[in-house]
């Protein structure tokens, strides 16, 4: 229940109701304007907060797929990491931040899902860029948009005239929710191996274990 506090301030709206809270009817916001509009708002003013743009579609990285190339074939890009899937608020669940900030500065980091709100805000990877001035981070936005890391990753392939599995990349997933798990089924279907995710068949899927390991094995191709 709403602490006493707070809940003559605390409105719902259609088919939600709590007990003791004011109900808006047909829409009219009246109320909670005028109640709004009477409170006495913040006793100071705070700097105002920094944004970084994320949830870039395919359409929006693709154009940059000439600079990847180039950047892979001049020796600028010595490994593309794809990062997906859901870091854990738990302290010690914090694999993925710790993957990211210790790869080596000519990496390209691609993040997908959640799991890049821990890092992006790193002050070690904040702002950084590779040699031919790229971001080293591109977002290509949550779970939902996993079709357009395929598509980046099947057009780079093309480029480079190679297989997906040639390109020099590496996927370090979570499989921690419903969604992870269907981008891993499709990423299976295409062929895709060198996956690191918790378990093992035939499509050399590994476990994450330390992070310095994990970074010299995909450095090396594994």
């Amino acid at each position: 229940m709403p602490r006493r506090k707070y809940k003559d301030r605390l409105y719902s709206i259609n088919e939600v109701g709590v007990a003791g809270v004011k109900h808006i009817k047909d829409g009219d916001f009246s109320e909670v304007i005028e109640q709004a509009q009477s409170c006495k708002g913040f006793p100071r003013t705070i700097d105002p907060a920094d944004y970084l743009t994320v949830g870039f579609n395919h359409r929006a990285v693709l154009p940059l797929a000439g600079k990847v190339i180039d950047a892979v074939q001049n020796g600028h890009i010595s490994r593309i990491v794809l990062i997906g899937g859901c870091d854990g608020s738990q302290f010690d669940r914090n694999y993925f931040t710790e993957l990211a900030e210790d790869l080596p500065d000519d990496t390209l980091i691609l993040t997908l899902g959640c799991a890049k709100n821990r890092f992006i805000h790193s002050k070690k990877l904040l702002g950084q860029t590779l040699a031919n001035g790229m971001p080293r981070i591109l977002d290509i936005g949550q779970c939902n948009d996993s079709y357009s890391a395929i598509v980046v990753a099947t057009e780079l392939a093309k480029a480079l005239d190679c297989t997906v599995n040639g390109l020099p990349l590496s996927l370090c997933l979570s499989h921690l929710e419903q969604k992870a798990a269907a981008v891993l089924l499709t990423l299976l279907q295409m062929g895709v191996k060198n996956i690191r995710l918790g378990w093992d068949r035939n499509y050399n899927i590994m476990p994450t274990g330390d992070v310095q390991g994990d970074i010299k094995m995909m450095m090396e191709g594994n």
